[in-house]
Formats: C-alpha cells, sequence, structure tokens
C-alpha cells in the first residue's frame, strides 16, 4: 500500500496544501488518514477520487 503525504498529493492532482486542508473540513477531497498528527493519503484512495471525478460532458453528468 502506497501512502502519501500532503505535499505528494497536492502535486499528484494539481492543487495546492491548502486546497487540501480545505477539502478535508468539507469532505470534498480524497479520502485521508491522521497518523498522530500527520494526515496522509493512500494511493488507492486518490485514485478512487480522481475516478469519481471523471465526466463525459461538461454538463458534469458521467
Amino acid at each position: 500500500m502506497k501512502i502519501n503525504d500532503i505535499d505528494a498529493t497536492a502535486d499528484q492532482i494539481g492543487v495546492r496544501p491548502s486546497c487540501l486542508a480545505k477539502w478535508r473540513v468539507t469532505g470534498e477531497g480524497p479520502k485521508f488518514a491522521k497518523l498522530g498528527k500527520r494526515v496522509v493519503y493512500r494511493q488507492q484512495d486518490i485514485d478512487q477520487w480522481i475516478e469519481s471525478k471523471v465526466r463525459s460532458s461538461t454538463s458534469g453528468a458521467a
């Protein structure tokens, strides 16, 4: 199982770490885990989140 830190996850999906922080509050981003004080993301959760964003038109309907 591959584990990514905040910076690696932000780089992978093309957002700033502060955006991930906001998404953790709103529940909008990928699933995450807290290991002590550290926030991490499993690669499989990032991949699933990206898949959930795939659309076939600009209307947002898949």
